[in-house]
């Protein structure tokens, strides 16, 4: 019994000898590990955001008409210019019957005060002649013939003011009924004009659609929208995880999908004071006006993105953020130096911005030093050699 035991502790012990050589054995033939190293390089680094929206014009005027009616002729077609005071459409007036007899009871009522009013003129007219025929012969005191002369010029008065209110019915009646009068001259109302200059962006109506003027208790009807195409905006959104790293006054870079390989400045000059919920997110507006766009025409409404430049730094030292590592307990930046074959030296890092894929370098390391690749993915790296 004790003979079998001595046995089997003697080949255990032969196994794991032989197990350990073996081991050992495995282990030598492995490669080595080699690391590879990399040069810093001079980049010019961007920390931007983006926000997507579309570029539409700085200014867009809609022309409404100041009468209702049903537009009897378009003169003008989206993409045209106009300058001011150009024809843009003809209103044909469509009377409101209601309207039309209480004109013309106006017109009845104004001449009726008329005639009243003559009446009573003629009839103070004779008095202040008899009066002043008595008045001139001393029969009667200056007082009572300045009241005779107040009545008479106050009846010569309302005599005035009647006639007006005839003329102004009679107006207010052709107007009704026609959109127009005498006296109007060139700025009949029946006739839209372009109150300034610029491209014709959209024509919403056509000719045979009722339009509504516009008032105090009504916007009106659009006949169309004018807009100076060479001042242009960017008007986009962005997130509220965004909105406090941007101010006023950034300098903005436009794409716009629509045109290729081209991109246009602006200046940030606008960002909301207050959020809108989209889609269970909080998103605040911001606009940016284009600068100088040079002869590219970019039409209003194009999708676009606004790149927001936080920070830049043109021709600094850099490195990949991939080579830098950090100390575990100060958790301040460091990288190694290739002093010799395979030997490496810790220099410690000041950094300024990065993008993501470079960081600016300040001080610790010069452009000819050799940087260790210190997380190298093994796996890949054999595969690849496979």
């Amino acid at each position: 019994m004790k003979r079998t035991t001595t046995v089997i502790v003697l080949l255990l012990i032969l196994v794991g000898f032989v197990g350990s050589l073996t081991f050992f054995w495995l282990k030598n033939q492995e490669d080595p590990v080699t690391y590879t190293t990399e040069a810093p390089s001079e980049e010019t680094i961007v920390v931007k955001t983006v926000a997507t929206g579309s570029i539409v014009p700085k200014e867009e005027v809609l022309i409404k008409p100041n009468i209702s009616g049903v537009v009897d002729e378009v003169f003008v077609e989206a993409g045209e210019y106009v300058k001011q005071g150009d024809l843009i459409a003809q209103i044909r007036v469509i009377p409101n019957v209601s309207n039309l007899t209480n004109a013309k009871n106006n017109i009845a009522s104004n001449r009726t005060a008329l005639q009243t009013a003559e009446i009573n003129y003629k009839t103070q007219q004779a008095i202040f002649n008899r009066q002043k025929e008595l008045f001139e012969k001393g029969v009667i005191a200056a007082n009572e013939f300045d009241q005779v002369n107040n009545t008479y010029l106050q009846a010569k008065q309302q005599v005035e003011q009647a006639r007006i209110n005839v003329t102004q019915s009679r107006q207010n009646y052709d107007i009704i009924k026609t959109g127009t009068t005498s006296g109007l001259g060139n700025i009949a109302q029946t006739q839209v004009r372009a109150t300034v200059s610029g491209m014709v962006l959209d024509v919403p109506v056509k000719a045979g659609n009722q339009v509504i003027e516009a008032n105090n208790f009504n916007e009106g009807t659009s006949i169309a929208s004018l807009a100076d195409v060479t001042k242009m905006i960017f008007e986009g959104k962005v997130d509220e995880s965004e909105v406090g790293k941007i101010k006023e006054g950034l300098p903005l870079e436009i794409t716009v999908g629509a045109i290729e390989d081209q991109s246009f400045d602006a200046v940030l000059d606008y960002i909301a004071p207050k959020g809108v919920e989209e889609n269970g997110a909080i998103q605040f507006e911001i606009k940016g006006t284009l600068k100088k766009m040079d002869s590219t025409f970019i039409r209003a409404g194009l999708s676009a993105n606004a790149s927001i430049i936080l920070e830049k730094a043109e021709n600094v030292l850099a490195i990949k953020e991939a080579l830098v590592q950090y100390d575990e307990e100060t958790k301040l930046p460091y990288v190694e130096i290739e002093v010799g074959d395979q030997k490496f030296e810790r220099k410690d890092l000041e950094l300024g911005i990065g993008d993501g894929i470079f960081v600016e370098v300040k001080s610790g390391i010069s452009k000819d030093d050799k940087i260790k690749v210190w997380n190298p993915v093994q796996g890949i790296q054999k595969f690849a050699g496979q």
